[in-house]
């Protein structure tokens, strides 16, 4: 099928799969979503293809998170919006379910749901100048896929309470990314990665990933993301003081006035 938000080809045993919304910093829109999950399907299913590589258009952004134009406050607070949730834990879910290694190649700013999206890849490179964090909080929303507690253990605490961003050198300091690149080089050394798992047997490729993956899932993995689903959907429900007055200056003022409101809550402790 043709898509209208990604794009997706094939180079020697491996699909890239390119977020093209650069002009929306690749924002995650329902759409999107659909397109990532059909693609990733159709390269497990592709017997030509060994590896699938993630990554976002225009160089500023690997995705700034999930788009906010397609919500809206009222839908927050319904039972429409917990099975939203649960279509995002789907969606992140396809490359953790996809049999072929994933890669996420990330540059520029990785945030959010997008933050989430690439830890349930099997692998994360980074570029030197990329930016991460669980920047939803500060917003009083809750985190969709609740993965990072299993990717950087209990540190994630510190991201998910605060909102802090973060840079490339910190990510490789908890083992958020396993490599870190210069700018210039993250695409071609990702590829050569790439390739280099591509030559080892499909069978192998499968095999092994189905073993780590189930070893995540004897300890409870599709228990714990479930019950953050569930969480977010309570948090998101809720009308907090802080998100109350975000959405009373938005709704006045701007989402620029809004966003220099909550800024200025952070900025003496920063």
């Amino acid at each position: 099928m043709p898509y209208n938000t990604i794009k997706y080809e094939v180079d020697d045993r491996v699909a890239v799969l390119t977020f093209n919304r650069a002009d929306r910093m690749n924002a995650m829109s329902v759409e999107l979503c659909s397109e990532v999950q059909d693609a990733v399907k159709k390269a497990d299913e592709d017997p030509e293809v060994r590896v699938v590589i993630i990554k976002g258009a225009g160089g500023k952004a690997f995705s700034a998170g999930y788009d906010l134009q397609d919500e809206s406050d009222d839908e927050r607070k319904g039972v429409e919006w917990r099975d939203r949730l649960n279509h995002d834990l789907q969606y992140t879910y396809s490359v953790w379910r996809c049999s072929k290694p994933t890669i996420a190649m990330i540059n520029g700013y990785c945030l959010g749901g997008a933050l989430e999206f690439v830890q349930m890849c099997d692998l994360r490179l980074a570029a030197d100048d990329s930016r991460f964090g669980v920047v939803e909080t500060r917003f009083s929303m809750g985190v969709a896929t609740m993965v990072m507690p299993w990717v950087v253990g209990a540190r994630c605490r510190e991201y998910i309470y605060t909102g802090d961003m973060f840079g490339a050198d910190e990510a490789l300091r908890i083992g958020l990314v396993n490599r870190v690149f210069p700018s210039a080089e993250l695409e071609a050394e990702t590829m050569k990665m790439a390739k280099r798992i591509s030559r080892i047997a499909l069978a192998a490729l499968q095999w092994n990933k189905r073993a780590i993956n189930n070893t995540f899932e004897a300890m409870g993995f599709q228990t714990a993301l479930q019950y953050g689903v569930e969480a977010c959907s309570l948090l998101d429900a809720t009308e907090t003081p802080e998100f109350k007055a975000f959405e009373e200056i938005r709704v006045a003022k701007g989402l620029s006035e809004a966003i220099k409101w909550r800024k200025a809550l952070f900025q003496p402790f920063e």
